[in-house]
Formats: structure tokens, sequence, C-alpha cells
């Protein structure tokens, strides 16, 4: 089953600092650094570390930052398929405090330019029972008209709805997997309790729900059941968070891709976010190809144990 990761890729400005600055406060950082980052690229780079075939179907400018950003992305073992706009390349300015959370700005002009079923062909491409991989930077119509055509040619979905746009929700009708963290899910779902919003979340469209619940791991249910699974994360200290959601994601589906059942695929996508947030950086943080070998077999061996 091939990977299709429909999304942004930028550059990452990443600052840290002790503490995030209060409005109108300028604070200077104790490191600055740059790096290839982006939902699109960080999952779709997560996933083929898994050993998964992955295409990733992304739009940049044409200027020298949208040369670079193909430069890096080359050295990865995925097929890139890439819409170039008179825009400017996608960036992200990120900030990550002492304790390791982040915050996140982002111009995405060439994402919200990108229809991928208008400008690229990515109908044609797409096989019955490959994945596809969305997440919230493309314009809510085009999200939904890929999810549909994903769909109608036999693909599983998978939509990350983050970054979340609270006025303009894609329907969910067309996705089989959604995959939030705490706080969208508490948005989108309009409930505070955790629970109450997974069990909202799975009657509003998706036949499966996934909630990440950062070092308290995630639950999961199936749209046709009241059962809330639960699964822990590994016990680790937490240096730089702004990478993990990314990683778990592409993790997730590398591993779904590869025969792995969900559970052991969700298990696995807590390992390897785990992995992340111990490294400073977003797409810099991923687990290598090596890293992500171990810890499937350490995750096959766990449940066959």
């Amino acid at each position: 089953m091939r990977v299709h990761v429909v999304g942004n890729a930028c550059i990452d400005t990443t600052f840290r600092l002790g503490r995030f600055p209060s409005p109108g406060e300028t604070l200077n950082a104790s490191t600055v650094s740059e790096g290839l980052g982006g939902k699109g690229a960080n999952q779709a780079v997560a996933a083929s570390r898994t050993g998964a075939p992955v295409t990733l179907w992304t739009a940049l400018g044409r200027d020298t930052t949208g040369a670079t950003i193909s430069g890096a992305l080359a050295g990865e073992n995925l097929d890139l398929k890439v819409s170039a706009f008179d825009l400017p390349s996608d960036r992200s300015t990120i900030m990550v405090d002492a304790t390791g959370e982040n915050l996140i700005v982002s111009g995405v002009a060439c994402a919200k330019s990108f229809d991928p079923l208008c400008q690229a062909e990515i109908s044609a491409g797409i096989e019955p029972d490959d994945i596809l991989v969305l997440q919230g930077n493309l314009t809510t119509p085009a999200t939904e008209r890929c999810l549909r055509a994903a769909r109608e040619r036999g693909a599983k979905t998978v939509l990350n709805l983050s970054p979340i746009n609270e006025f303009s929700l894609p329907h969910l009708a067309f996705t089989d997997i959604l995959v939030v963290n705490r706080s969208e899910a508490q948005t989108i779902a309009e409930q505070l309790d955790i629970d109450r919003a997974a069990l909202n979340l799975a009657s509003s469209g998706p036949a499966m729900v996934v909630v990440t619940l950062g070092p308290e791991g995630c639950i999961w249910l199936r749209a046709d059941e009241t059962t809330i699974h639960r699964l822990p994360a590994p016990a680790i200290t937490a240096v730089d968070t702004s990478g993990a959601g990314d990683v778990f994601c592409g993790a997730f589906v590398g591993a779904l891709s590869l025969g792995m059942a969900i559970p052991d695929s969700l298990r696995f996508a807590l390992a390897a976010a785990s992995v992340a947030v111990t490294r400073p950086g977003t797409l810099a943080s991923c687990p290598t190809s090596s890293e992500m070998a171990a810890l499937l077999d350490r995750t096959k061996a766990n449940h066959h144990g």
C-alpha cells in the first residue's frame, strides 16, 4: 500500500527561549536554527523512514527557498511531486520554551493556492488500498475534494486536521481516520472533556478517531463502538515537542501501509514520537530509518510476547 501525503513543505525557523514572550514583549532567543519542515513534508518523511512507499504531493514557490526545500527532500527515500507557483514558498516560525512546549506561526501561501486534483495528477496516481494523508493547510474545498476522490478510488483516507480553521471545518464523511491532538479535539467538538470530545468526533463522520495526548499517550475509538481505547506513551523528558505530532502521524500511516494492525501501529507511532520530543527541531527530530526499523521490531516483539 503506497502512502500519498498531500500537504505543505516549508522552511522552519526555530527560536529557543527560556519562556514565551508576553504580548508586546521582546525577548532574545538563546539559539536560532533553520531547517526543513511543513506538516506535509514532516509526515511524508516519517512515513518513508518506516520503509513504506511514499509519494509527497506539495506546492512550492519558484524561489530560492523552494529550491532549497526540493533539494533537501531529494535526499529522502520518497517520490516527490511538486506544483510550482509564483508565490513565496511557505515558512514557519517556531518558538520553543524551556519545557519543550512550542508556539508556531506559518505563512502558507503556496499551500492555500494548491488544489491537487486540478494542478497535479494525484487522482490517477492513487490505487485501491493506498492511503491518502491530508492535514489542515490546504483550503477546506481542496481537502474535501481530495478525500472524496481517494475514497472513490478505493483508498483509505487519513485526515490530521491540524492546523484547524474553526470557521471552515471540512465535512468528515470521507475520512476513514481522523487524527487530532487534545486541544484540536476540544475545539472541534466544543467539549472540554476529552472522552466526550472523542465520542462526539466519532459521531461526526469519520470511521475512526485518534486523539493524541502528549505525555499521556493517545486514545482511539471506532465510530461503530462506544469503547475508548487508551495507549500510554513511553516515559521520557521532552526537549522540543514541535515535531512530535507529525512524526506520530507519519509513523502511524507508515506502519498501517506495512500491514501492522491499528493498535500496534499506534503503539509504534507513540514510540517514534517519544524519540522525536527528546531532540530539537521539527523534521530534524524525526527518527532515522534505522531507528524506525528498531522501533518496528520492538513493537512486533512486544506484541508477540
